[in-house]
């Protein structure tokens, strides 16, 4: 079987993780189907990370310095480099980017796509993506049909692994194409530090924070944690916090390694949004909160208690 293509996406002068997680999940999906994992990275100064691709599987790193980001441009040069090198299967981040080209890049390879996939296996030739389904209250295991499968694979939910690959490397000679429409402008919302869809940890407050004054505490704990911080949508509807930190099925899903909720309940809304979290953590004082239900440790106490508390034992621990 061909190849296996895995897009990998640079930000703000650094290697994104995603591209590292999706690269080691292509390694297993390429070891499984006999093949090799190469990786198409995009972005100004690609030339720079093919070493770090090469310690987590790659095989190949094709690198495509393109300063500016444009999703028609993306697809044009993803769909280019697929063809090119025959391609059957296309991994790429389910990204705030990838959510833009990559239905794009389906069309352009008349194939069928799977989104946001927190799982991959092989059964008979084929990849397999698993992706939740109904509010993330049940998982589907679902497979591409069509002769070339492409998939966006969720952030956070694939390890690295340090499995050394060829690291050969090559600039590709496709270009972004003709496109009909330009970024003229990017406007920031401030929102978080550090991103919530990449976050290994997350803090979130709920209604239970009572007010906007009190979410300076949460950022202290993120802070010493080194933590992206969220909110409920009631927390947001309420003003207190903007919609660029609401987790949850209006707003962002999320798949950190351990995600704390400060004074949510948990609704099913929410739970959507941050359910496949590996560490669960409710701060609550109502122990029949449904968050409980979900929790890897609970809690049941004020969190005015207790996230203080821990930010002081997480600052003499971390020092």
């Amino acid at each position: 079987m061909s190849n296996v293509l895995v897009v990998g996406e640079i930000k703000d002068g650094a290697l994104k993780k995603i591209s590292k997680e999706i690269t080691s999940a292509g390694k297993k999906i390429a070891s499984e189907l006999g093949s090799q994992v190469e990786v198409l990275l995009i972005g100004a100064g690609a030339d720079g990370f093919a070493s770090e691709l090469a310690a987590v599987g790659a095989d190949k790193v094709i690198t495509a310095n393109v300063a500016d980001f444009n999703p028609e441009g993306y697809a044009n040069l993803i769909a280019a480099v697929a063809k090119e090198k025959g391609s059957k299967v296309v991994l790429m981040p389910h990204t705030g980017m990838g959510k833009d080209y990559s239905p794009r890049v389906a069309v352009k390879l008349d194939a069928g796509i799977i989104a946001d996939a927190v799982g991959l296996s092989v059964d008979g030739g084929k990849v397999v993506a698993k992706k939740p389904i109904y509010s993330g209250k049940a998982y589907a295991n679902i497979k591409v049909t069509t002769d070339i499968q492409v998939i966006t694979v969720r952030p956070n939910s694939q390890e690295v692994t340090q499995t050394a690959g060829a690291g050969a490397t090559e600039a590709t000679s496709q270009g972004v194409g003709e496109t009909k429409s330009k970024i003229t402008s990017t406007e920031m919302s401030g929102g978080n530090k550090i991103q919530l869809t990449e976050a290994s940890i997350i803090v979130s407050g709920g209604r239970g924070m009572k007010g906007p004054e009190n979410f300076p505490m949460l950022q202290e704990l993120c802070d010493t944690i080194g933590a992206a911080m969220g909110a409920s949508r009631a927390a947001v509807d309420a003003g207190w916090i903007s919609h660029s930190h609401q987790v949850g099925q209006t707003g962002k899903t999320v798949s950190p390694n351990c995600y704390i909720a400060c004074g949510i309940s948990g609704s099913i809304q929410h739970m959507a949004g941050m359910g496949s979290s590996k560490y669960i953590v409710a701060i609550n004082k109502d122990g029949d909160a449904p968050i409980f239900k979900v929790a890897t440790f609970g809690v049941q106490a004020d969190l005015f208690d207790v996230v203080p508390a821990l930010t002081k034992e997480f600052k003499k621990a971390l020092g």
